[in-house]
């Protein structure tokens, strides 16, 4: 049963077409871009429209990491109330930089990192920031925290905060250039949706040993 259930998945993924997937990725880098500019004044508001419009789009859209069976069932992402302790500026350290990750994925085969440093959280803990080196590159920011895998916490594999390639970023700031890292918009990778997909997961150097009970959480069943 379980091999006739990833079967069909990997049929549906099938049956996305390139322009479906192309469409999604524009949507969310327009999504993130009116994030940033709507956050700059009310963060709060931008994470309403945030979880509005990522409410839509796996509602209805053809690429949507949903499965038809999830889709049927939706009635919105389980996503946290907007808590503005969780909005960070953060210096980008070089502290771990040049360091090569290699994560092995079950359809995309390797996947190719090298570290650009670590954000340093105050009160929480580290958290590698990396390149991915294949095509597109981009900044990737995956995280595990204590909430991971917890009754009504979060995907227990962990989520991710950052990742340039998709579209997900928010922004820079300041003399320093420091980041802005708002875990209020932490969402889940495809693969919490969908066991067809691959994604990439959160490593030692991305796990974080307090709670951070904000952004996407997790929902185990209907939708």
């Amino acid at each position: 049963m379980a091999e006739e259930q990833h079967g069909g998945m990997q049929e549906e993924l099938a049956e996305m077409s390139a322009l479906d997937v192309a469409d999604w990725r524009l949507r969310t880098f327009a999504l993130y871009d009116a994030v940033r500019r709507i956050a700059a004044d009310n963060p709060a508001e931008a994470h309403s429209y945030w979880r509005h419009q990522r409410d839509l789009m796996f509602a209805t859209h053809p690429a949507s990491p949903l499965t038809a069976k999830g889709k049927a069932s939706f009635s919105g992402l389980r996503t946290a109330d907007y808590d503005p302790i969780y909005r960070f500026h953060v210096p980008l350290t070089k502290e771990g930089a040049g360091r090569e990750m290699s994560v092995e994925t079950g359809t995309d085969g390797v996947v190719n990192f090298v570290r650009l440093g670590t954000f340093d959280l105050p009160e929480m803990g580290q958290l590698a920031v990396w390149k991915l080196r294949g095509y597109g590159g981009g900044i990737f920011l995956p995280f595990r925290d204590a909430t991971a895998g917890q009754p009504g916490g979060t995907y227990g594999a962990g989520r991710y905060l950052l990742d340039t390639i998709k579209g997900a970023f928010h922004g820079t700031g300041g003399k320093d250039g420091a980041f802005v890292l708002d875990f209020n918009f932490a969402y889940n990778p495809s693969c919490a949706y969908n066991e067809a997909w691959a994604c990439p997961l959160p490593g030692p150097a991305n796990r974080l040993a307090v709670e951070i009970p904000a952004g996407e959480l997790y929902q185990d069943g209907p939708y």
